[in-house]
């Protein structure tokens, strides 16, 4: 892949006086990625640019956000539109035609009865209204969740949030009950088949629900790919056996779509569709508006209409939001990208699994449609590598290709390119991958 080669010593040291900026007024715990970070100015398709004039093929899309890729003409128009009748807010005190027709798509395409829908402004948001739901119609703070999880950076959704790396806080507002289900790895699983571990995992929930929880439990919130947690995922089939169990206790059952909506695991829709069972929530936010923040929750109306005082949301659903992701929602139906992220989410998976055999540094690489990550460990010991991780990370962006990482130890590339993705680009940014990540194991092996 060719970079342009826009790069000067004063645009450098512009680059260099921002990021000093950066570091003086926002947060040290706000990490940047890179050695050297970069700044984005435009974008075109599925390509980036930054301010030194080089061009990136991306496999990130904003963390699972920029759903169909830059400069959109039919989400632009929509959003324009909407400027243009001088009227960017109202507040849901007023009316809202766009926020209406958008809650009428999401909750036919939900397959939840019926469904009504809360329209907020991220992820995390949606997450706490739908824990607010739960613990409100159960009249119980007690919730379960699953390990490695991740929902969110506010106090309710750290609370539920079952990754250490990513708790920045001990206290809690819920009494909170960790569940197996992505930990096939762990000795006491190893040897099972899918079923086998599936047995075990609902033994488990029972055992929970025998010792450590109280009667009427509120929920159970589970994301049904676990993205930051490193693209590990339940056996198909898991949700819905717990799901069983939850019924005859008449827990609800909450599904953390914020990144696996809208048909980026390709075989279905919502990632919950794997497991075969509908839930009585779901939540949604980032690739739903194409970078522009807008989230939600859409659950069964009893559910959603219980909460006994007054709320609504400033922000959630205003107009423009509202005007780029009904743009957005209709372009993914009318181009059928599910079945585009199905096809290559193939493509990829085919160029990327035979690194497992062929590179010591490669353990795992998993997903679902284009929602795939590789997790490298140190040769010779199959230790997490982190560090081998944030190497990959600097050789794809040297060689045109933005990607992210993660997982509970940081050894875990992530990939989630925009679904309007290409099989020449998705072609592309797999030599770039095999590329980097082989030239990252030879040094970790020199």
């Amino acid at each position: 892949m060719t970079l342009a080669n826009g790069c000067d010593n004063q645009e450098t040291e512009r680059m260099s006086d921002l990021l000093a900026r950066h570091r003086a007024v926002m947060p040290a715990w706000l990490a940047l990625y890179y050695d050297t970070p970069i700044e984005i100015v435009s974008g075109k398709g599925n390509r980036l640019t930054d301010a030194e004039g080089r061009t990136y093929l991306d496999f990130f899309a904003g963390i699972v956000t920029n759903t169909l890729g830059y400069d959109v003409a039919e989400v632009r128009d929509a959003v324009e539109r909407q400027l243009a009748r001088g009227v960017a807010h109202t507040s849901t005190l007023y009316l809202l035609r766009g926020q209406v027709e958008l809650a009428e798509k999401i909750a036919r395409l939900s397959g939840i009865p019926e469904a009504k829908v809360f329209f907020t402004n991220s992820g995390t948001e949606a997450n706490e209204t739908a824990l607010l739901l739960a613990t409100c119609a159960r009249g119980s703070d007690q919730v379960l969740a699953m390990r490695n999880s991740y929902h969110g950076r506010s106090y309710g959704t750290t609370a539920v949030t079952g990754n250490r790396s990513w708790k920045n806080s001990a206290l809690s507002p819920l009494n909170v009950h960790y569940l197996h289900g992505t930990d096939r790895d762990l000795p006491a699983f190893r040897a099972l088949s899918d079923a086998g571990y599936i047995d075990a995992c609902v033994a488990d929930l029972r055992e929970v629900l025998a010792t450590a929880a109280a009667p009427d439990l509120a929920c159970l919130i589970a994301e049904p790919v676990q993205g930051v947690g490193g693209l590990t995922a339940p056996p198909d089939g898991l949700l819905a056996a717990y799901k069983e169990v939850l019924d005859e206790h008449g827990i609800l059952f909450v599904s953390d779509e914020v990144q696996t909506a809208w048909g980026r695991t390709g075989e279905h829709f919502w990632g919950i569709g794997a497991h075969g069972v509908v839930p009585d929530a779901m939540t949604f936010a980032k690739g739903l508006g194409n970078g522009v923040a807008i989230g939600g929750v859409v659950a069964r109306g009893d559910l959603m209409d219980v909460l006994p005082a007054n709320s609504l949301s400033t922000f959630g659903g205003n107009p423009i939001a509202t005007a780029a992701a009904n743009a957005t929602l209709d372009y993914i139906l009318d181009h059928e990208l599910q079945t585009n992220a199905a096809r290559l989410g193939e493509v990829l998976m085919a160029g990327l699994r035979p690194l497992v055999e062929t590179l010591p540094s490669v353990a795992a690489v998993r997903g679902k449609g284009l929602m795939l990550g590789m997790e490298l460990v140190r040769p010779g010991t199959g230790e997490p590598a982190p560090e081998l991780a944030a190497a990959a990370l600097e050789a794809t962006r040297e060689r045109g290709l933005l990607i992210g990482k993660g997982g509970l130890r940081g050894n875990v590339l992530r990939m989630a390119p925009p679904l309007t993705l290409h099989e020449e680009e998705a072609r592309e940014g797999l030599e770039v991958l095999v590329e980097a990540v082989s030239a990252v194991d030879a040094a970790a092996r020199s």
